[in-house]
């Protein structure tokens, strides 16, 4: 019905967040919950039931814009939002038709939250709204859950949540795992143990809802932060910290000069408690999320190999993490997952240590589910199930009992560790490794597409200026 209107999938789902909230608000009003709205009355949801055709229109947009202006919950809902409805009557449609039918604070969590998943699922999907960049395949989400195992009374961060996939599969989790909670616990888990920060106001405002919708805060409180992760140390700890940090390979700024030229120039973060300055945005995530975390926190975090491989002020941070933390598990992903072209990613979990004098990383455990793995978002995706070796391998009820698949009787075994003698060893302390023999290179017909070759060779090119900037500042 929307998509009649020329809108686009994310215009869609901002309008339908924009009416959802407002009808589950005025919900929670009537029996049996009989709460204050958080919505002044002019702007509450029977206001708009009970106008139409003009006036209906006209209302809806000062709505938008008055609440839009408060603070909390309600501006980071409604914060610059926009009447993207070019019909009266089909804004009337999907108001009477669509949702004051239904009674949204009454359907199960997965119904609702599912619903609400799959719409941004195929917003994702479609390229041009540029949206797949805030989204993390739900496969290798929940596979990072199972691994990590949070708990009912532990705290979670995601410093860069997105549409908040990482949070409420953290939530699903421990209800799951753990039937019988006390009260203090499911309160806990609803208000206080999730902590999501997004920079981009329209992607948190999202977050939000599907946070509400899963069952994550209330009307009146959603722990979603619009915020620069990076720009300082919040001083909260946490015991969880999941993400994937938003792709593209430094930081700028874009300077227009009197003149009107433009000039790029470098956001080069300087925090006291980083190990390396850089203006590598994934090193950032790395150091920001060491400090995130409570002594004998745990993390997962998606990385572009760069992270993994890069000089400098990468050769730094690699050193330090396995030094101060315990770095005990990589998982090399395959091409074709995210909606960014070409993206080599991993997954790299490590536990935060108290200092030591010793190094706390003893072995490093690789699971390459890279090399003769092929994957597409659309024909062919990633779903759960191919990750289930790597999860048996990880071994999470106790990760000391691991036992590696690879051997030199049986070489095509995809884990296999490494210990940290070897890792320090090796040239910048690269962690880049891979032993499996990759049969698509000895076929010229499955070699991968040009536009990923491209972005590869961008990329070499990229790390290599950065490592002959770096020559040039010691001359």
């Amino acid at each position: 019905m929307l998509r009649d209107d020329g809108m686009s999938y994310g215009d869609y789902v901002e309008q339908l967040t924009f009416l959802l909230f407002l009808k589950m608000a005025d919900e929670r009003t009537q029996p049996p919950y009989r709460q204050k709205s958080i919505v002044p009355a002019a702007y509450a949801w029977p206001t708009l039931v009970a106008r139409d055709g003009d006036e209906l229109f006209d209302h809806y947009r000062h709505v938008l814009e008055a609440l839009g202006q408060q603070k909390g919950t309600l501006g980071l809902i409604f914060g610059k939002a926009q009447n993207k409805f070019q019909d009266p009557a089909k804004l009337r449609r999907v108001i009477v038709d669509l949702i004051d039918k239904e009674n949204w604070s009454a359907l199960g969590v997965d119904v609702k939250g599912d619903a609400y998943e799959g719409l941004l699922e195929k917003n994702a999907q479609d390229l041009k709204s540029g949206a797949g960049q805030y989204f993390t395949p739900r496969a290798l989400i929940q596979a990072m859950v199972d691994c990590i195992a949070p708990k009912p009374n532990e705290y979670v961060c995601d410093p860069a949540c997105g549409t908040g996939g990482f949070l409420f599969t953290a939530y699903s989790y421990v209800i799951a795992h753990h039937p019988n909670l006390t009260r203090e616990q499911k309160q806990h888990l609803r208000e206080d143990a999730f902590t999501g920060v997004e920079l981009v106001q329209a992607t948190a405002r999202v977050c939000a809802m599907n946070l509400l919708l899963h069952g994550i805060g209330s009307e009146t409180s959603v722990p979603v932060q619009v915020a620069d992760a990076l720009a300082s140390d919040p001083g909260e700890r946490y015991d969880v910290v999941l993400a994937n940090p938003p792709f593209g390979k430094k930081s700028s700024t874009l300077i227009v000069g009197e003149d009107g030229r433009t000039t790029t120039e470098k956001e080069i973060i300087e925090r006291d408690d980083f190990w390396a300055t850089t203006s590598n945005k994934q090193l950032n995530f790395v150091q920001h999320i060491k400090t995130l975390l409570d002594i004998h926190g745990r993390a997962a975090v998606v990385v572009p190999d760069n992270v993994l491989f890069e000089g400098g002020a990468g050769e730094t941070i690699r050193r330090k993490l396995l030094h101060e933390c315990e770095v005990h598990t990589l998982l090399r992903l395959p091409t074709g997952l995210f909606y960014a072209q070409g993206v080599k990613a991993n997954v790299l979990f490590f536990d935060k240590k108290p200092a030591s004098e010793t190094p706390w990383t003893k072995t490093l455990w690789i699971y390459d589910l890279r090399t003769n793995q092929h994957f597409t978002l659309k024909t062919d995706p990633l779903k759960r199930e191919d990750l289930d070796e790597f999860v048996a391998c990880y071994h999470p009820a106790n990760r000391h009992a691991r036992t590696p698949t690879w051997s030199t009787d049986t070489p095509e075994g995809r884990w296999r560790a490494y210990s940290y003698d070897e890792l320090i060893a090796r040239d910048k302390a690269s962690l880049d490794i891979f032993w499996l023999r990759d049969d698509s290179l000895a076929e010229s017909d499955n070699l991968p597409a040009p536009e990923v070759i491209a972005q590869e060779i961008v990329d070499d090119l990229e790390a290599a200026l950065e490592q002959f900037r770096l020559i040039a500042t010691d001359l």
